[in-house]
């Protein structure tokens, strides 16, 4: 079989974990509740010219909140403007211009919509977040803003992207397809994978179906699985969804070994004749410091791995000052969501759930970083730039192999919906671009870069 084979919509939805039905009342709570604070501190307020006015433009946010999406509509050139006051508005924001800052901000909030066109919608949360850095965390208003979705409804909306948009599915599957030709070349038996970062572990149930095509009753095949999870719940939560999706194979042996994330006791036992790959998809970006990426990188490269996989967003701002990177950041999930239309209608209420439950939080996450440490910053750069990284540490690239290009080009073709698939030219949604002499392969929306995929060996 030339691709790995891409799994059904029934086969994922069996990942699911039980969705909370009360979704939908618990956020019209949220609201309500945002909305109480906000008339508390307006008594509090009395008399305060910059509470009040930041209490003012609370509330035209919580109107924009509450608005259709047909009561607003953005005509020609109306995405120019948008952007052109929205960095504005973060120069004002970065240079603590509390007066210039709320006034554009204002009209920021006069002019976005949460189900407009992308432009509207990726201005709202960055408005958002730009509003929030404004405030700083001493403010009472701060964690109104900040305040991210349940895990429920934010598992459900990273859900929905993952069964849309190719975004995640080209990660996992282009990353599983270096590991699988790994353990294909070594000729093992046993595979063991050290993923840095499981998150709700969507990467491996296609990693054991491909597996279990070439085990049988008489000759299994073993799959270890030692992960890093962001809490122990997380940890159980994903094991539990794994250990039951791994039922379905049974000529697959398949262990799993969770570790909270900072955890010291990694203990790496390879058994003979064990294939060893290190997974790192979306993982350095969130390490923010250099010095704890070169820590990473040193003990992945002791462990001799067989294969590594490295998939990371793209960037072209090395600056930790904060107006380069909020342009780099803007132009970056303005593309994402973008994207979007070519996987959902505008009016759809699993888009606004993607959007507002899990990109929308990455956005305020992003630039609301420790700003007391600007190498804090999260890290979104060039393929060139961690390519160099890796071979100062040691490391080997691996050239990607036909199948998971062509792998890739069909995983588009079954995703894209309305914009034409090309992968050459300047026109076209969706894009898979081979880069490195044939040693990276990206993801692409147009013209821009969003994640970028590579293979490495120790060296050794």
């Amino acid at each position: 079989m030339l691709e790995m084979e891409i799994m059904d919509q029934e086969d994922f939805l069996a990942l699911k974990l039980s969705i909370a039905s009360n979704q939908d009342r618990e956020r019209k709570m949220k609201r309500t509740r945002t909305t109480e604070e906000i008339s508390n501190y307006s008594c509090s307020a009395h008399g305060i010219p910059e509470e009040g006015k930041i209490i003012a433009l609370l509330r035209t946010r919580e109107a924009m909140l509450k608005m259709d999406h047909n009561e607003r509509s953005n005509g020609g050139g109306e995405g120019l403007h948008l952007i052109h006051s929205l960095l504005i508005a973060a120069a004002s924001v970065n240079e603590n211009d509390k007066t210039s800052a709320l006034e554009h901000l204002s009209q920021l909030y006069h002019s976005v919509s949460l189900r407009g066109d992308s432009v509207q919608r990726v201005a709202a949360y960055f408005t958002d977040a730009l509003l929030a850095h404004l405030l700083t965390r001493k403010s009472p208003f701060y964690d109104a803003i900040m305040k991210g979705p349940s895990p429920e409804m934010e598992f459900s909306a990273f859900t929905s992207l993952y069964k849309v948009s190719p975004f995640y599915q080209f990660a996992h599957f282009t990353a599983n397809q270096a590991i699988i030709g790994a353990f294909d070349r070594e000729g093992s038996r046993a595979l063991h994978v050290l993923d840095f970062d499981i998150c709700h572990g969507f990467q491996w149930p296609s990693l054991m179906q491909s597996l279990s095509e070439n085990a049988t009753p008489t000759k299994k095949i073993s799959l270890k699985i030692t992960a890093f999870g962001g809490s122990v719940e997380e940890i159980q939560e994903t094991e539990s969804r794994l250990l039951s999706f791994a039922k379905g194979f049974p000529n697959l042996v398949f262990e799993f070994h969770g570790l909270v994330r900072g955890s010291k006791n990694v203990k790496m036992e390879n058994r003979k004749n064990e294939t060893v790959a290190i997974n790192l998809v979306f993982h350095l970006t969130s390490i923010k410091t250099l010095s704890k990426i070169s820590e990473i990188l040193s003990f992945v490269y002791s462990l001799k791995p067989s294969i590594v996989v490295l998939v990371e967003q793209e960037g072209t701002s090395s600056s930790n000052k904060f107006l380069p990177r909020f342009m780099e950041f803007l132009h970056q999930f303005a593309a994402i969501f973008d994207s979007l239309d070519d996987c959902l209608p505008l009016e759809s209420d699993e888009r606004l759930s993607i959007e507002r439950d899990h990109l929308g939080k990455e956005i305020r996450s992003v630039i609301n970083y420790d700003r007391d440490n600007d190498e804090n910053c999260p890290l979104f750069e060039k393929t060139e730039t961690r390519s160099g990284r890796m071979e100062r540490r040691g490391f080997v690239g691996v050239e990607q192999s036909c199948r998971a290009v062509m792998q890739a080009k069909l995983l588009l073709k079954i995703r894209s919906h309305c914009c034409p698939i090309k992968f050459d030219g300047v026109n076209g949604g969706f894009r898979v671009f081979e880069r490195e002499n044939g040693k990276a392969i990206s993801l692409g929306w147009q013209d821009r870069i969003l994640i970028t995929a590579s293979s490495w060996c120790s060296g050794v």
